[in-house]
């Protein structure tokens, strides 16, 4: 397991032990007037347990199965349509989903006009995010290729030393080092970019998470039917969508069974953990309280960040100008159109969730 996937699984605990505490406050506004209904509420928060777990699963699986499926390889042209698809979904889960429940939570009547109605604090935190995310971005890349420069460096070290102490023929060893480093220089560029690749594909499931965790708790908490039946299926279809984008990051990143079985996991749990924990703090639990409002708000001002540098970034503009998208037009068209359909259904999908 690499030392990104621990932090991030580190950060993940914490935003799963931490946020029902900081949520859990005495209500500061009042509550609209609700049809509640505990027994009707709850056996919908089982059934959006069920059907995210299993739309997350298949969502994120989909795109990794092209390692056992030919015509699913990262190196066929549909696999860039299927991630234009998943980026549009990305792109609009950013700016119609997460966005404007950050704008509600942060500009809310329940929250005191000081320092709240002074200054845009959503679109200041998801700014600020994008950047931190680029940074991230740029350091993490710049890191793990000096190490692996440096590790592939020991290695030339070692072999050129075992050649001389071999005493073999000059012209076998001087051939054996021009080869070695033709083959070196030729590995650097991919190996670069299946880092690059890597990072790229735990910064977004760590955008991705953070918001799926906000949004279980608030659904578990939630004791109306009427609030909770148009958001199990809204939310099963947005989890499915969202796996299929990370589930093409992660096929090209290229991990270990091991590591793509964890982050397959951690999606696929992240919102049905979220569920459980609104249920079990439902009856603390206040969502329009000055704290629920402003960790939320943040919160989800941040994801929204990292999501929506993560869709244009590294993942759109990443493929749409390669010179394999530029010098196709058929591969340019298909992936416009799918791009525009994922990010047109997800749209369509705010209008329940």
């Amino acid at each position: 397991m690499t030392r990104t996937t621990k932090t991030s699984i580190f950060f993940v605990f914490l935003l799963l032990v931490l946020l029902p505490a900081l949520v859990v406050s005495e209500c500061t506004c009042d509550n609209e007037d609700e049809d509640r209904d505990r027994d009707k509420a709850m056996r919908y928060k089982i059934a959006a347990i069920a059907s995210i777990l299993v739309a997350s699963a298949i969502g994120v699986l989909i795109p990794v199965i092209g390692k056992f499926v030919p015509a699913l390889s990262p190196e066929k042209d549909i696999f860039f349509v299927i991630k234009a698809f998943a980026a549009g979904v990305i792109l609009a889960t950013g700016f119609i989903h997460v966005l404007p429940d950050a704008f509600e939570s942060l500009t809310s009547p329940c929250l005191s006009d000081h320092p709240w109605g002074d200054f845009p604090f959503t679109g200041f935190v998801a700014m600020c995010t994008a950047m931190g995310t680029l940074m991230v971005d740029a350091f993490a890349t710049v890191y793990f290729k000096k190490h692996h420069m440096k590790n592939g460096q020991i290695e030339a070290n070692n072999n050129g030393d075992e050649e001389k102490n071999s005493g073999h023929e000059g012209h076998v060893h001087l051939h054996t080092h021009a080869t070695h480093g033709h083959a070196h220089g030729s590995s650097d560029s991919g190996s670069t970019q299946l880092l690059r690749h890597r990072v790229i594909s735990q910064v977004l499931e760590l955008g991705i998470i953070v918001h799926s965790v906000i949004i279980g708790i608030s659904l578990g908490a939630s004791e109306s039917p009427k609030t909770i039946r148009p958001l199990v299926a809204a939310l099963t279809f947005h989890q499915f969508f969202e796996g299929m984008g990370l589930g093409s990051c992660i096929t090209q990143a290229k991990f270990k069974n091991k590591t793509i079985t964890i982050m397959a996991l951690f999606f696929a749990l992240t919102t049905p953990v979220g569920i459980a924990i609104g249920i079990a703090i439902t009856n603390v639990y206040d969502e329009n309280s000055q704290t629920a409002l402003i960790v939320e708000g943040i919160f989800n001002a941040a994801s929204a960040g990292i999501l929506i540098y993560m869709a244009l970034v590294d993942l759109l503009a990443a493929d749409f100008m390669t010179d394999r998208m530029q010098n196709s037009t058929r591969l340019q068209l298909g992936s416009n159109i799918s791009l525009l359909l994922g990010a047109g259904l997800m749209s369509f999908i705010a209008k329940w969730a």
